[in-house]
């Protein structure tokens, strides 16, 4: 059997289904209810935690592009420091005589 697919109507309509709404979900756990609606578009550990919670489905099933949560960003190369060698050859004759 395939795992359903989560999205934000297949979410909301499980809930209704099991008699609860995302405001009361977010009042049961002290939050305002207005912060669940934006679930959708940011991440919101602890909504998104008491949503899946709820649900009994894993966080990661619900909301499978935010999870795992990584920390490790590529940047771009022109943002690097640029590195400098400590084995660089001198410029000029003078600065072989000095070592």
């Amino acid at each position: 059997m395939t795992k359903p697919r989560w999205d934000q109507h297949s979410i909301k309509a499980e809930l209704h289904r099991r008699g609860m709404t995302l405001s009361a979900l977010a009042e049961s756990i002290d939050m305002k209810p207005n912060s669940f609606g934006h679930v959708w578009k940011r991440t919101n550990r602890k909504a998104e935690a008491a949503i899946a919670q709820f649900l009994e489905v894993p966080v990661e099933q619900l909301f499978p592009d935010r999870y795992p949560i990584t920390t490790t960003r590529i940047l771009s190369s022109r943002y690097a420091p640029k590195a400098t060698s400590a084995n660089r050859a001198p410029k000029s004759g003078q600065d072989r005589a000095a070592a």
